[in-house]
């Protein structure tokens, strides 16, 4: 037996496989090298993404959630609607039976010149997008009455009369009359007079009577119109508009 070969055979050791090593060490380096180039690539398309939602919202459609009862049964709470902000944007005007968002600064809330812009800013996005409740100065009222209009409530019916003629509103919420409070209103040039379908749970122009501008709403504030109903899945759709006002005369002709 030649024992001299077996304890040469014994006393090797594998040689270290440097090549092996750097080869492993350079994948793991190109691993992290990649994973952070896809994190950048997909917070690089998530940012994208959001400022152009944004700058959909801000001036083509934007979400708003109904926080409230006002607008029922048209609108009800949680409904995400869509504002159509280009419906008045080349010389048209709301007319009557509009449905529109609005900001109530100067009309149905005071100007807070406290607020803090920052904090505005990010609750603006935010409700931009549909994902908060809108700002307390962003309102959803009915248009129902325009500039030059002679708004009367209520006759022995319970009914309001725009230039004379009397209107029937089958929107209203089920058990309402126009209004418990009457009154007897022009509406300026410029402004519209706004109403909210539940009269006996909504804060509108009536509230404001006294207030300065007398709840008029200047034309300039009006966001835009509701168009559509985006949530929940089996309410969507268009908002269907009303012929109400159909008989209504130009302010001009009301006693021509």
């Amino acid at each position: 037996m030649d024992t001299q070969a077996q304890h040469s055979e014994r006393d090797r050791s594998p040689e270290p496989d440097t090549g092996s090593g750097e080869r492993s060490r350079f994948s793991r380096t190109r691993d992290r090298v990649v994973s952070v180039l896809s994190w950048r690539r997909v917070l690089t398309g998530v940012v994208l993404a959001t400022v152009a939602l944004l700058l959909f919202s801000s001036y083509v459609v934007q979400p708003f959630l109904i926080p409230s009862r006002s607008m029922e049964p048209t609108l009800k709470v949680g409904d995400r609607v869509l504002v159509n902000k280009l419906a008045y944007r080349f010389g048209a005007e709301p007319e009557r039976g509009d449905v529109v968002v609005f900001d109530g600064t100067g009309s149905f809330v005071r100007e807070d010149l406290d607020a803090n812009p920052l904090t505005g800013l990010v609750r603006g996005a935010a409700s931009s997008l549909g994902l908060t409740e809108p700002a307390d100065t962003d309102f959803v009222k009915r248009v129902v009455g325009v500039g030059g209009d002679r708004v009367v409530c209520c006759d022995a019916r319970g009914r309001l009369a725009v230039n004379d003629v009397t209107v029937d509103e089958p929107y209203l919420y089920p058990g309402d009359t126009a209004s418990l409070a009457p009154f007897d209103i022009e509406v300026p040039a410029g402004a519209l007079w706004m109403m909210g379908d539940h009269r006996s749970r909504s804060s509108d122009s009536r509230d404001h009577l006294g207030s300065p501008g007398g709840g008029m709403v200047p034309v300039e504030r009006v966001t835009g119109r509701v168009d559509w109903l985006g949530w929940p899945p089996a309410r969507t759709g268009s908002l269907e508009g009303t012929g109400a006002f159909g008989g209504v005369r130009a302010p001009g002709a009301a006693h021509g």
